[in-house]
């Protein structure tokens, strides 16, 4: 911890810079493997809590069928739907050349937002066909919402099923997974040599997809990776997912394998030479593997023309079948005029089990709470799974990080003189992040008037309110617990958390659109800040106890900092927030994926051994899975639950008790 003087408070970035999808971001700079696999994998971490996929759903029977199969010149054209997920199905089409004496390079080719509506129908067989005849066996396959993928629109998704991490993008997601588990289970398809490529939205599924799966050998996302714009559509802007990065240091995460960037002069991928092919070779740099990336940029508008399709097929042809002549690549013949022979529904009634949009979601948060249910930890084993899965699924979640004391810095603003002790103003901030919270020290001078059972002790004490809810140093108005604190030799630290007191919400242009998915909410910042204090605090009197207070909804906050950096004791105030009411998780504390990743509940069993003290539960908030984990693990007298709201007495009993 450092401290330099600033007399006035500076400006706090997360309220004044307001990411979204068409600003310009920048790739940063790593300059060792071991840096950039340490960022990788928080990265693979953060898209599958901000997708739905951590933990990985169950993978049910795809129970497929292929069916309907039409000979063509030089390949074949069948009919395939998948169950992805129970009552849900993925329809699409695979291409196979006519003779396969052994197993062959399979490519998944998921498409992008195509003009009327029409889906895989618009590409697929061009490019099927030339692969096919290549070679290659590809599987062509709809977004949620298009031609034969019906069951619910394009337009999934909202505010509710953000809190459990449902999205669109997520559900696209799961059926790329569940599309390369079909691929890789051909007998015809070799699993060590399976390839995506996609354009627009389908570049977004064909990266992503790259990013999580190491099944994924080849890539080629088109028309898609940009510092310039981030996708613009649901299907690309999961709630949380481009929280401090960017579609290149998620394209990056192919690295090493091959990779081909596909670009045109007339949209947002025009800067890929100068910009991010050279910010995306700075990683494959770092494997020795420059080799393995390339760019090809053509002129004209954003979209899938005829070459832009033959270096998809020329970059599998290289690196999958040995051919490095693109002349054998070029696209031949292909019916335009035949969509029936694609339609999957066509002539077909679909699975009565099909289940509508309100069913799939109850269906999915149903299975949410089941995997919850089976992560409730019960003895030291269970506690170590549980900080393995949801511990990063929180983390994740609300995107925030506990500071080593040293990456905190406390700039002196204001000291006064009160009569318990001095109350010194602060800006807090954590080197780097460019965050500012306004805070106030409060320390007690001279000997304690009151005997203290913990020695060394301080205190964080916050309000929903702000600071001044605690202390009023120019009027000389002290909060009863504040000055009991201080009557007793504790220093006490509150914060203005972010959007309260001096620390002002931010102002973002209602134009922009998918702000959740590119910025924190006011929760998570609320909590980051929590962190930042308990940070300041530890470097104040290192080695010594810390309590963490927290009133009204800055109880919660409290309570998802705990779970994050275990305070050695807890107050929080739950102010009867209904654990079972989704409604209530937007109203005081939306945060998306947080219910997915387990929310208080969770979070009050990953602060164990923290001395733990819940109040104001009004009988809703049991905190079952840390009431039975302190008392199977001999900890019961840690930890208290009440109803209604803790006196004064139990507060100062509960803080100071040895």
């Amino acid at each position: 911890m450092c401290e330099v003087t600033q007399p006035t408070l500076p400006a706090d970035r997360r309220a004044t810079e307001i990411r979204h999808l068409d600003a310009v971001y920048e790739m940063p700079v790593y300059r060792t493997r071991e840096d950039w696999e340490a960022r990788a994998q928080a990265l693979r971490e953060q898209i599958l809590v901000a997708t739905g996929l951590w933990p990985m759903p169950e993978r049910t029977p795809l129970n497929s069928r292929i069916f309907g199969r039409v000979e063509r010149e030089g390949y074949t054209v069948e009919k395939v739907y998948l169950e992805t997920l129970p009552g849900f199905f993925l329809c699409g089409n695979l291409f196979r050349p006519p003779k396969r004496r052994r197993p062959v390079p399979g490519i998944l080719h998921p498409h992008g937002h195509t003009p009327l509506q029409i889906g895989r129908l618009d590409h697929a067989e061009a490019v099927g066909s030339t692969l096919a005849r290549l070679g290659c066996v590809m599987f062509a396959y709809d977004m949620v919402g298009f031609v034969d993928t019906n069951q619910i629109p394009h337009t999934y998704g909202g505010r509710r099923e953000a809190l459990w991490g449902l999205s669109l993008m997520g559900l696209q997601l799961w059926n790329s997974i569940r599309a390369t588990d079909f691929l890789a289970s051909l007998p015809d398809v070799d699993p060590a040599r399976i390839g995506c490529a996609g354009a627009s939205g389908g570049g977004t599924q064909t990266f992503m997809l790259t990013a999580l799966d190491p099944r994924i050998a080849a890539c080629v996302p088109v028309v898609m990776v940009s510092s310039l714009m981030q996708g613009g559509c649901l299907c690309e802007n999961a709630p949380g997912l481009r929280l401090d990065t960017n579609n290149m240091e998620i394209a990056a995460l192919a690295a090493p394998r091959p990779q081909l960037l596909v670009a045109a002069t007339g949209d947002w991928t025009r800067l890929t030479p100068e910009v991010e092919y050279p910010a995306i070779r700075s990683i494959y740099r770092l494997f020795g593997a420059e080799d393995r990336l390339a760019y090809r940029i053509f002129d004209g508008p954003h979209g899938y023309e005829r070459p832009a399709r033959e270096a998809v097929c020329a970059w599998f042809a290289r690196w999958f079948l040995g051919i490095e002549d693109p002349e054998r690549c070029r696209e031949g013949t292909y019916p335009r005029d035949r969509p029936l022979d694609l339609l999957v529904w066509y002539g077909l009634a679909p699975p009565k089990r099909r289940l509508h949009e309100q069913a799939l979601t109850k269906n999915l948060i149903r299975s949410a709470k089941k995997r919850l249910a089976a992560l409730r930890p019960r003895d030291e084993a269970g506690l170590r799974r549980l900080r393995s899965t949801l511990g990063v699924a929180l983390r994740r979640a609300l995107a925030a990080e506990y500071p080593a004391p040293e990456a905190v810095t406390a700039q002196p603003r204001e000291t006064v003189a009160i009569a318990a002790g001095t109350a010194r103003f602060l800006t807090l901030a954590r080197e780097g992040r460019g965050d500012a919270v306004p805070a106030l020290l409060l320390q007690p001078t001279g000997e304690p008037k009151e005997k203290a059972d913990a020695a060394n002790l301080a205190v964080l004490l916050v309000h929903a309110r702000g600071k001044a809810a605690v202390a009023d140093p120019l009027s000389g108005r002290l909060s009863p617990l504040a000055r009991a604190c201080l009557r007793r030799g504790a220093p006490v630290l509150t914060l203005d958390c972010f959007g309260t007191g001096e620390s002002p919400l931010p102002s973002p242009d209602p134009r922009l659109r998918f702000l959740d998915t590119y910025n924190r909410t006011l929760t998570a910042n609320c909590v980051q800040d929590l962190l930042t204090g308990l940070a300041y605090l530890r470097g104040l009197r290192p080695g010594a106890p810390v309590a963490l207070v927290g009133s009204g909804l800055a109880g919660l906050w409290a309570i998802l900092a705990a779970g994050l950096a275990a305070p050695e004791t807890l107050i929080a105030d739950v102010a009867r927030l209904d654990p079972q009411d989704d409604d209530a998780f937007l109203r005081h504390l939306y945060v998306p994926s947080l219910r997915s990743a387990g929310d208080l509940e969770a979070a009050c069993a990953l602060a164990y051994p923290c001395r733990l003290f819940l109040h104001n539960t009004g009988g809703k908030f049991r905190a079952l899975w840390a009431a039975g984990l302190y008392r199977e693990l001999g900890k019961a007298s840690r930890l208290r639950i009440v109803a209604h709201r803790a006196s004064l007495t139990d507060l100062v009993d509960w803080i100071f008790r040895a």
